[in-house]
């Protein structure tokens, strides 16, 4: 038989402690959710203390990655039906004609073409984005092509990702790069003949315009929803 010492009722807590206790327990972890969890794993920041520690943009960036996925197959879905600039081609019958006078021509006269520089085209281009909305803009361009690029994000942080597709070569996607910015610049250069370009992903609870200027060997610049 054992034998248990009851406790007096004086040593046990009383309602009113047990209440006060509950309600430390859950301010301590509403803070921890306002201050840590909510910034580090969402990007929310209600207290601001978030942007100054740095877990606002953690959080941020892993709200990006974690949604860019379905913004891609959308984005994607959108770039295959865009059409491919074709290269023109000169009737049969004129390039038979041309070959002919070439051939007929005085020999004194025939002289090697002289190289041309590469077609150099400047563009300048601007999308709104309200909160949540993705759009973006592409440039049509030959494998080993490059592109110069400049682009800033007016109102806030932009989601991008950098990427190529091509319907002929049946390439859906093909990363170049992604993240998040506010102002980002460098050279693309196309791996493939396709459509290659930049979507952006307003993140933020205000509308932002991304304005970007390009500089570069492609043969044409579109704006995709």
């Amino acid at each position: 038989m054992h034998i248990t010492n009851k406790p007096a009722e004086a040593d046990l807590p009383s309602t009113v402690q047990l209440l006060k206790s509950t309600a430390i327990a859950a301010i301590a972890a509403l803070l921890l959710l306002l201050i840590i969890v909510m910034p580090a794993e969402y990007g929310v920041d209600p207290t601001g203390l978030g942007s100054i520690t740095g877990l606002t943009r953690m959080g941020e960036t892993k709200m990006a990655l974690a949604d860019e996925a379905a913004a891609e197959e959308r984005a994607l879905a959108a770039a295959m039906n865009q059409p491919l600039t074709e290269p023109e081609v000169e009737p049969a019958e004129t390039q038979e004609l041309d070959s002919s006078a070439a051939a007929s021509a005085p020999a004194e006269v025939a002289q090697s073409p002289t190289p041309m520089e590469p077609d150099i085209r400047s563009d300048e281009m601007q999308v709104s984005l309200a909160p949540g909305v993705g759009r973006e803009i592409k440039v049509t361009m030959a494998q080993g092509k490059t592109v110069e690029y400049s682009w800033q994000s007016e109102g806030g942080i932009a989601n991008f990702d950098i990427h190529g597709d091509s319907v002929p070569l049946e390439i859906d996607y093909h990363n170049y790069s992604r993240g998040a910015e506010q102002s980002s610049s460098g050279v693309l250069e196309a791996a493939f003949d396709g459509n290659h370009g930049w979507f952006w992903r307003n993140r933020t609870d205000s509308p932002i315009v991304v304005t970007i200027q390009t500089r570069g060997e492609y043969t044409d610049i579109f704006l995709l929803d």
